[in-house]
């Protein structure tokens, strides 16, 4: 039986980031990823405040000289309906751009960069059981060649996102609120030449007529876009069973987003994941705790989960470098509890999207600029901050600037969206 300190599943965003912080602390770290990197990965277009712990595990001036496709910003489209957000405007103090990345060179980067801080990662290694009820944590890993070892470890720190392996095989799994929706996508050579598109800002459009239907166009450099289709499952009844029939199906309906990929070459072949927003019935246990999409996944349209797996890595870092230091910590208080809290303000507005009440905030025309700072620093990854009252009371903020802005547009005699 192999003894580690610390082993952390996945080596992702956040298995990388809380791995290098651990290490930076001086700790024993072992990384195992199912995979083998570089490999594909959904989520490009990062938030503001992922750049934050970048920084803290010290990656910052890799990601920064990588080539990235600059990002300042959100932009939302609906019709003839336009909408933009610059990260800078923000009402909480952070920074002002981030980037939009292709996931298999983005990941890769960071873990190589906690391999080169002196991390150990083993690549095509699957956990296949865990027991968490002796005196420490014991995993048993499967290699690629099919052999098998285990592995006992002080903590274990589940950061495998979709893989969502101790939910598993703790029957940690809960079921999610949000209703079953589908993704389609793609990655094309966008050919984009508007002089009105800002390659800067990802684009969400919606759907002219069905308002729970969206698209996202993550702008790559290069000249390549990320491109996917949101909906719920009914909406795909009936559509080609061809992916990129149906996706270009949808584009087609969406005038706006349509010219703007006129001269689109479609290269890459569509894929699509359903069923995707998931919860637990707890972040933590005896000997672990779960980061990222491996605790919980919302919803696409925000690009939260990079976001909320950076977050939980760091903060979960913190806490164990806490608890191996000797000191007394608690998990549920200063881990799960102020997770949540940001976690809670995301779900709030995907929920607004959904329901049309944000939509309707995000396209009102005029308003007040500081209500507007106060949702672009969300949008920016920042709803941890509850000096923001759209963090702290995000329900009954939403709510009212809604009512807000629809008495107004009836006011101006403008047609209420229905």
């Amino acid at each position: 039986m192999e003894k580690r300190c610390v082993v952390v599943i996945g080596a992702g965003p956040s298995g990388a980031i809380a791995a290098a912080l651990l290490k930076r602390n001086g700790h024993d770290v072992l990384v195992l990823e199912r995979q083998q990197f570089p490999r594909f990965s959904i989520g490009e277009s990062l938030l503001s405040h992922c750049l934050d712990f970048v920084e803290e595990a010290g990656m910052l001036d890799a990601v920064m000289a990588a080539g990235f496709q600059r990002k300042n910003g959100a932009a939302f489209a609906w019709g003839d309906r336009y909408s933009a957000f610059d990260f800078g405007d923000g009402f909480t103090p952070g920074k002002p751009t981030t980037f939009q990345v292709q996931r298999a060179d983005f990941d890769k980067l960071l873990a190589d960069e906690a391999s080169r801080q002196g991390v150990e990662i083993r690549y095509q290694e699957a956990i296949i059981a865990a027991s968490f009820t002796g005196p420490q944590p014991e995993l048993r890993v499967r290699r690629a060649d099919g052999s098998e070892y285990g592995v006992q470890a002080s903590f274990v720190l589940d950061a495998s996102g979709y893989g969502r392996v101790l939910p598993r095989l703790l029957d940690l799994e809960a079921p999610s609120n949000f209703p079953l929706r589908q993704a389609v996508f793609t990655h094309i050579e966008d050919r984009i030449d508007s002089p009105d598109f800002d390659r800067e800002k990802i684009l969400i459009s919606v759907h002219p007529r069905l308002r729970d239907v969206w698209f996202w166009l993550i702008p790559f450099s290069g000249g390549r876009c990320s491109l996917g289709v949101v909906g719920s499952a009914e909406r795909f009844e009936g559509r080609p069973a061809d992916l990129e029939a149906c996706l270009r199906e949808f584009v087609a309906e969406t005038p706006s987003l349509a010219n703007v990929l006129a001269n689109a070459v479609w290269d890459t072949p569509v894929r699509t994941i359903g069923g995707y927003a998931a919860n637990v019935k707890s972040l933590h246990g005896q000997g672990f705790a779960l980061l990222g999409n491996a605790a919980e996944f919302l919803d696409p349209v925000f690009s939260s989960g990079v976001t909320i797996a950076m977050r939980s890595a760091s903060m979960a870092a913190g806490l164990l470098n806490r608890q191996l230091k000797g000191e007394s910590v608690d998990w549920q208080a200063d881990f799960a509890t102020p997770l949540k809290r940001g976690v809670d303000a995301f779900r709030a507005y995907v929920e607004g999207w959904y329901s049309g009440a944000f939509q309707d905030v995000i396209f009102h025309q005029g308003g007040s600029e500081d209500i507007r700072r106060m949702i672009c620093s969300i949008l920016a990854g920042y709803a941890w901050d509850e000096t923001n009252p759209f963090v702290k009371e995000p329900v009954r903020r939403l709510r009212m600037v809604a009512e807000y802005c629809a008495h107004e547009a009836a006011g101006a005699g403008e047609e209420l969206p229905v």
